[in-house]
């Protein structure tokens, strides 16, 4: 079996506990306006021309985006680090694009992992069949979850899917005591409105404490620049990053219902 990636990342400290490998899984059925991983949407192999600068010079490489791996293989390189998530209780992280998207093989994934006992995180947008959820959620420790806007419409607007079965997974797998960190990507002017705040913590109150931490992800220029580095387009021309007196205030907010928040994930 194989599935499509982008990226293999090592030694990553912000995708779940201890020292972990990210692995990237290329293609999303959302389609973000601030998507911080432009290449990761396209559920194909893409490319793009490299361009450097040196002593004046211009160099131009045609590089791709994405490359079949085997389960065996992507094993193979994960690991290469398993005395890390030994030392430092980590393990691996299933990122994207949507892993979900992959069903099969994130499953085949999660299933070598748990022979092997590597602990498992998978950062999701919930946008998921309830059957696939169904048939993989034991494998999973961690569940990274994204929730980005509680209003239907501009969820729509913003990412061109519903939030509606987001939502309805959420609750699912608190309802199976699913170890959750709740993931809010702040972009201001999209979802960072006092109202879009207060309905979060509505929803998450009512599934606290199964449910009892968040990290707060401040929007970067950053995706802007890769986009146009890669030659992706980019929905969005700018967006302003957030400061810290709004992260501050978020947090408060969070924090008045019991939550556990981070600032970064």
């Amino acid at each position: 079996m194989k599935g499509l990636i982008f990226d293999i990342k090592r030694f990553a400290l912000h995708d779940g506990p201890g020292i972990r490998t990210t692995v990237f899984l290329k293609g999303c059925p959302l389609n973000c306006l601030w998507c911080h991983n432009p290449e990761s949407r396209c559920f194909e192999t893409e490319s793009y021309m490299h361009v450097d600068k040196l002593e004046g010079k211009v160099f131009r490489k045609q590089k791709e985006i994405g490359y079949w791996k085997t389960v065996e293989k992507v094993m193979m390189e994960i690991e290469k680090d398993k005395k890390f998530f030994e030392e430092s209780g980590g393990g691996v992280t299933f990122s994207g694009g949507e892993p979900f998207a992959q069903h099969e093989f994130l499953y085949g994934l999660l299933n070598a992992c748990r022979k092997r006992n590597i602990h498992t995180t998978v950062d999701t947008t919930g946008y998921i069949k309830r059957e696939q959820l169904n048939d993989i959620h034991k494998l999973v420790d961690l569940f990274l979850y994204d929730l980005k806007h509680m209003d239907d419409k501009l969820h729509k607007k913003y990412t061109g899917v519903s939030n509606k079965l987001i939502i309805e997974n959420l609750k699912w797998l608190s309802n199976r005591k699913r170890n959750i960190i709740i993931r809010f990507p702040v972009v201001p002017g999209y979802n960072d409105s006092e109202k879009n705040i207060d309905l979060m913590r509505f929803l998450l109150e009512k599934l606290y404490p199964d449910v009892k931490h968040i990290d707060l992800l401040p929007y970067h220029k950053m995706a802007g620049s890769k986009a146009k580095r890669l030659g992706l387009k980019q929905q969005v021309d700018e967006i302003e990053e957030p400061d810290a007196q709004k992260l501050g205030y978020i947090r408060k907010k969070f924090e008045e219902i019991g939550f556990t928040v981070g600032i970064g994930g």
